[in-house]
């Protein structure tokens, strides 16, 4: 199943698509249906429901799918059945109680940013909820830091189930689905990283990066979760970035250096994760700022983060 969450009031309704083409909003749907009144109002609920949460929303995809051609055209003409393309989103789990952004975790990155070294183990900085932002919504450039924004397409999980403590043979029980996000970054701090002198002087120097990413809508999420049971190997995926048509970054995910069971295992040693917490696992080669000349992004442009088995997370551009 592909999740997503529709921009309604109060806090926006859990979708899910029926096809390519049509997505159904479940608050909705449950003028009709018996089974959609039993749904929890998230996303994050639903995944909190475990498997019953999950098969209640099948059983919805299902009853449509049952419905005469009359039936089905009402639920279009009432608004519980809407054109997916067109229909305004949030990120799909918009208020994760943990957002974590894994960092040096592509190998061809890691040599593109001045050769940094690999890591012995998995790296990882809190963004705050509040950058979060849906497919087909603005990235907002800010006027106080607007010259050097920087794309960073990341292949991501969600937990389903509460998670500490777990080691790597069970990690993956855990991961209820993947999506996709821009870790949109104001790359103004990055020289001082690299110029820092001192334990205490690039720890100060890091920090300040990544305030850099901490910004409204720098972390644009979806369009949808598509559910763990559809993607057949989480490391094997294909993802592509393009700012204007142009690809940018193109990447399978077998270049990560911690797979998923190996960033659970790890980051689960102090987090206790949620249901519908996500972690983002790391941008590929091709950032702007590892380019000669440097590629930065401005208002107007339209940055899109395509990955097999999810679909395509598509944002422009503009000034604050």
């Amino acid at each position: 199943m592909k999740f997503a969450t529709i921009d309604a009031p109060p806090a926006g309704h859990v979708g899910v698509l029926t096809g390519e083409d049509e997505i159904l909003d479940l608050a909705a749907f449950r003028e009709v249906s018996p089974p959609a009144r039993l749904l929890p109002d998230s996303l994050r609920d639903i995944l909190a429901a475990g498997r019953e949460g999950l098969d209640m929303a099948r059983r919805c995809i299902d009853a449509v799918a049952s419905m005469s051609a009359d039936e089905t055209e009402r639920l279009r003409v009432t608004g519980a059945l809407k054109p997916f393309a067109t229909t305004p989103l949030l990120a799909p789990i918009p208020e994760p109680r943990l957002l974590l952004s894994v960092g040096m975790n592509y190998g061809r990155h890691l040599a593109e940013m001045k050769d940094t070294p690999t890591p012995t183990h998995p790296t990882a900085f809190i963004k705050a909820a509040t950058t979060l932002t849906g497919s087909g919504k603005p990235i907002v450039v800010p006027s106080q830091c607007g010259d050097m924004i920087d794309f960073e397409g990341e292949f991501c999980f969600v937990f389903g189930r509460s998670c500490h403590m777990v080691g790597i043979d069970e990690a993956m029980d855990y991961v209820a689905g993947y999506t996709i996000a821009n870790d949109v970054s104001a790359r103004d701090w990055v020289s001082e990283v690299f110029a820092a002198n001192g334990s205490f002087g690039a720890i100060h120097a890091w920090e300040r990066n990544i305030m850099g990413k901490q910004l409204p809508s720098f972390t644009p999420c979806g369009p949808v979760m598509t559910t763990a049971d559809e993607i057949t190997d989480p490391n094997d995926l294909q993802l592509t970035l393009t700012l204007n048509g142009e690809v940018m970054q193109s990447t399978k995910t077998d270049d990560l250096i911690f797979d998923i069971a190996e960033q659970i295992a790890y980051f689960s040693q102090w987090y206790q994760f949620s249901p519908g917490d996500v972690v983002t696992t790391g941008s590929p080669s091709g950032v702007g700022f590892g380019r000669d000349p440097k590629i930065f992004m401005k208002p107007g442009d339209l940055v899109e983060v395509e990955l097999e088995g999810v679909g395509t997370l598509s944002n422009r551009l503009i000034a604050g």
